[in-house]
């Protein structure tokens, strides 16, 4: 894990206990599309209509179509993979998920970025376990849009 900003810093897996509490760089941003938005449905088959029809979300409160939930949630992988370079690390697994909240939307057409923290690293056979706290901001609103503590497991 590694405290990542525009230059990208790496560390090591026996140094990540060096980094708890360290927050990262934040990821470029991204729009979500409806496009995006659309193709998640069709894998996911969700069609709730606040997230396809956007003529028909035009008269919720949040005035157009949003992003899924858990669209939302698999932005963590990029997030990741931008913010996140452990140099010795042969593979990482996705172990879970420990605390996930979704505070506010993610409009389509809106811009997002995110920003991680290594929360821990515990030693696990054969590598460290680290627990990165991951949001998702929105361009321009007061809360995030997703909220989550993600499980890594890094092997050498």
């Amino acid at each position: 894990m590694s405290v990542l900003d525009v230059s990208r810093p790496t560390i090591t897996i026996e140094r990540l206990q060096t980094k708890i509490g360290a927050e990262s760089g934040l990821s470029r941003w991204f729009e979500i599309t409806q496009a995006r938005i659309d193709a998640f449905a069709e894998v996911t088959e969700d069609w709730q209509f606040i997230h396809v029809d956007p003529v028909a979300a035009k008269a919720t409160p949040f005035g157009g179509t949003i992003a899924h939930g858990y669209l939302t949630l698999s932005l963590v992988a990029p997030i990741l993979s931008e913010l996140v370079d452990v140099t010795d690390a042969k593979m990482g697994l996705n172990y879970g998920l420990d605390r996930v909240r979704f505070p506010a939307p993610l409009p389509v057409g809106a811009r997002w970025r995110g920003g991680a923290e290594l929360a821990d690293a515990t030693e696990i056979p054969g590598g460290q376990q680290m627990k990165l706290k991951v949001t998702v901001e929105v361009e321009g609103a007061e809360k995030p849009a997703m909220v989550a503590e993600a499980l890594v497991r890094l092997y050498g």
